[in-house]
């Protein structure tokens, strides 16, 4: 089974949150189960810098006005997965993110930046770059690579079959249709609505529309992203695709967070010895410059500072918090306005609060394993991944019941304490009173040190793994790869009666 996996972000080689790593477990673990897997992503400097053994292997043919584009070949480090890197300078060699300038505005370019990461795929499924090499199956991951199923599916004879996966309904792609003749998309793929979302050319809904079988994250998003509360405006193509959509849980890569080899931590610590990790609190209370105490519940923050992840509410508990005799620590980045509300409750609050304005992968271990509680609340979430860290780590989740949070931390009550399965403490409301309702029944567990010993014990015997969900994937994988392409194509009609004019106006 060859499988040609297409992302705009793979951890270690260029990363802006939960896409990168999956970017790089689910790949790994794929080839564990005798998947011949390859990664294609753009090529970014650090990209460039980090993968191993580059060689470039072709010079691509002209796509989209776009003549500086070569194919670089690499190995994923520390791993044995093939990765193609498209270098184009003119599109991906640039000061700034992947996907905003230094000034946190969206780079102009995206719709065509991520439009020709589809057609290299493209051109890449169906060998036309003399490589000796195509998949059965492409699997495309979110908006940036959403028009690569749209272009498989106009191809002639036989093609690869895909699977397109939707890691956060929020994020669309939404661009003047003005662009699709820069970007090689034909207009009747958007007058008849199959990527058109309120007059604007949506990458996302192009994915949902055209790919051969729809995925999420966890089995409860995708639940809810088929209701109108939770599916951004695509809940109804969502609900006419729902035979060929489905949640799979992501999985964490073990081996890199692992608190008995994490090369990150001052002390190794495991299920059975976990003496280590009240060294890891003390470091990590040294690390943010707060006082040094075991008896004060130590609460982590790691996460981007964003509505989403309810950094507002977060910001809003620091009082009540402080009145507890807790200590906080945050380390992220997000929204200016609550950075800088954050670092002012650190002045506001000395020997309480602490916070690290940044993204830092190693700091983000050494939080997971020195903090008693991680706070991990969202108003949605597709699957997360940091309360599946802070589980390996003994630290126990304060989450809300949504998405994959609901999936992967079981409340803590006198019931789930008996019969051993609970993992965290969850709350239902995204509002103050809710969360600090939680955070209260998680100190005074944290006062209990027999009860938290056991809770500990049974969060780090969870197994999260990809092996299962791997396992999952290669099945649709095998699946899809027997089947015959389908004839259909998806429409839902738009409800905006404004749409309605500028198709006239274009036809």
């Amino acid at each position: 089974m060859r499988v040609l996996f297409v992302t705009s972000e793979v951890c270690s080689l260029a990363k802006t949150g939960g896409l990168a790593d999956v970017s790089r477990a689910l790949p790994i673990a794929l080839k564990k189960q005798d998947i011949d897997v390859r990664l294609l992503l753009p090529g970014y400097p650090s990209a460039l810098a980090q993968v191993e053994r580059p060689r470039a292997i072709a010079r691509l043919a002209p796509l989209l006005g776009i003549s500086d584009a070569t194919l670089v070949v690499g190995r994923l480090p520390t791993s044995d997965v093939p990765v193609f890197l498209i270098d184009s300078p003119s599109l991906y060699r640039r000061e700034g993110g992947l996907y905003l300038r230094s000034d946190g505005q969206e780079w102009p370019d995206n719709a065509l930046r991520f439009a020709f990461l589809s057609h290299v795929g493209a051109e890449l499924a169906m060998e036309r770059t003399c490589l000796g090499w195509q998949p059965d199956v492409v699997h495309a991951n979110d908006w940036h690579t959403g028009l690569l199923p749209l272009l498989l599916s106009r191809e002639g004879g036989a093609r690869p079959k895909t699977i397109f996966t939707v890691h956060n309904m929020a994020f669309q792609g939404n661009f003047s249709p003005e662009i699709l003749p820069a970007i090689g998309v034909p207009a009747d793929c958007f007058l008849s609505g199959n990527i058109e979302y309120y007059g604007q050319a949506s990458f996302l809904k192009a994915g949902l529309c055209y790919g051969d079988r729809l995925t999420t994250v966890s089995p409860t998003y995708a639940k809810e992203v088929i209701t109108p509360e939770f599916g951004c405006g695509l809940d109804g193509l969502l609900r006419t695709r729902s035979v060929s959509f489905s949640g799979i849980l992501n999985g964490i890569d073990d081996a890199s967070w692992d608190p008995a080899s994490d090369p990150y931590l001052p002390h190794l610590f495991r299920t059975g010895d976990i003496g280590g990790k009240k060294i890891c609190k003390a470091e990590l209370q040294r690390e943010f410059g707060l006082p040094v105490r075991a008896d004060a519940p130590l609460i982590g923050f790691v996460s981007r500072l964003t509505h989403q992840k309810m950094a507002d509410v977060i910001l809003d508990a620091l009082p009540l918090i402080v009145e507890r005799d807790a200590q906080f620590v945050l380390l992220g980045q997000g929204n200016p306005e609550l950075e800088k509300d954050f670092v002012e409750a650190q002045a506001k609050y000395p020997g309480h609060v602490a916070a690290h304005i940044a993204y830092d992968e190693a700091l983000a271990h050494r939080l997971q394993a020195g903090s008693d509680i991680l706070l991990a609340p969202a108003r949605y979430e597709p699957c997360g991944l940091t309360q599946l860290y802070a589980l390996r780590y003994g630290t126990l989740p304060v989450v809300r019941r949504t998405g994959g949070l609901a999936d992967t931390v079981v409340d803590t009550s006198a019931a789930t304490i008996i019969d051993r399965t609970a993992t965290g403490f969850v709350f239902d409301n995204a509002n103050l009173i809710s969360l600090i309702t939680a955070l209260d029944r998680a100190l005074a567990c944290y006062m209990e040190p027999l009860i938290w010993r056991r809770l500990q014990a049974q969060a780090m015997r969870q197994d999260f793994s990809w092996r299962s969900s791997a396992a999952q994937y290669a099945a649709y994988y095998n699946d899809l790869a027997g089947a015959p392409v389908p004839r259909l194509r998806y429409h839902v009609p738009s409800e905006d009666s404004a749409l309605q004019s500028v198709r006239q106006a274009a036809s």
